[in-house]
């Protein structure tokens, strides 16, 4: 896998993630906003996934919306859990103003294991991700908003607790992680997993017309939360040794 973060300057966050043949580029724009209103303390994430026409055959025309579809919500499903994103720091006033992100994707080339290089490429932008901080003042009753302009004045978002997706594949009586185009195409039935940090698993989704008995998921639950705790640990590793590095690293980005 190689993974890159900053590698789209007019975002708040941005990365890009390749794994053999896959191809992501994540993007991240954060803007004031109103919050919903059965979570009025807190901010929002908004997912959005665009399939590139030249990413596959099968993408022309409005081939890829389905797929577009069930990526964007399994991630707000794993997404949707206390912890995973401290969304209260991302408020600014109760019921008036919050941050909103909004989470871009674009699949650039299909190769296999999309879910799974999707969220690795959602979780290293929003490590990446800053945000302009935010000064609130309040005049003969009126409430005014300062935005920072320093670039170095800006909040970060705390993502050791975000869930990296993992995909199980049933093929014959066996489960596969990472599976290729050839082994999806040979497997059934799937089983997809949100894992955070400890293994705590904040989403499920199972697909495919294949069944799944009790033992197997019993067995592909305890695969997925070891394979999501070790994918985990590598990723903030890469990402926190990525950033130690500052502007000595090396920059590899296609957009620049």
């Amino acid at each position: 896998m190689t993974l890159e973060t900053g590698v789209v300057s007019n975002t708040s966050g941005s990365s890009r993630v390749r794994l053999a043949n896959t191809d992501i580029l994540v993007g991240i724009k954060a803007e004031l906003g109103t919050p919903a209103p059965d979570k009025d303390d807190k901010g929002r994430l908004e997912f959005f996934v665009d399939c590139s026409a030249n990413a596959t055959p099968e993408f022309e025309g409005r081939g890829g919306e389905e797929l577009a579809s069930e990526i964007s919500n399994m991630l707000i499903r794993v997404y949707d859990c206390p912890g995973c994103v401290d969304l209260q720091k991302l408020c600014i006033i109760p019921k008036q103003q919050c941050w909103i992100l909004y989470i871009d994707i674009l699949l650039l080339e299909c190769g296999g294991n999309l879910f799974d290089a999707a969220s690795v490429a959602v979780k290293a932008a929003l490590f990446d991700l800053k945000i302009p901080r935010v000064t609130v003042t309040q005049d003969e009753g009126h409430v005014e908003l300062e935005i920072s302009d320093d670039p170095y004045d800006v909040q970060t978002v705390d993502v050791k607790s975000s869930p990296c997706i993992v995909t199980l594949s049933k093929i014959g009586h066996c489960h596969v992680v990472d599976a290729s185009q050839k082994e999806e195409a040979c497997c059934l039935a799937r089983l997809m997993l949100g894992v955070a940090e400890h293994g705590t698993i904040t989403g499920m989704k199972k697909e495919g017309s294949g069944s799944l008995d009790p033992s197997s998921i019993d067995d592909m639950l305890d695969t997925g939360k070891r394979v999501g705790i070790a994918l985990n640990k590598s990723l903030l590793e890469s990402l926190e040794e990525e950033q130690r590095q500052g502007k000595k690293k090396g920059r590899t980005g296609f957009l620049r």
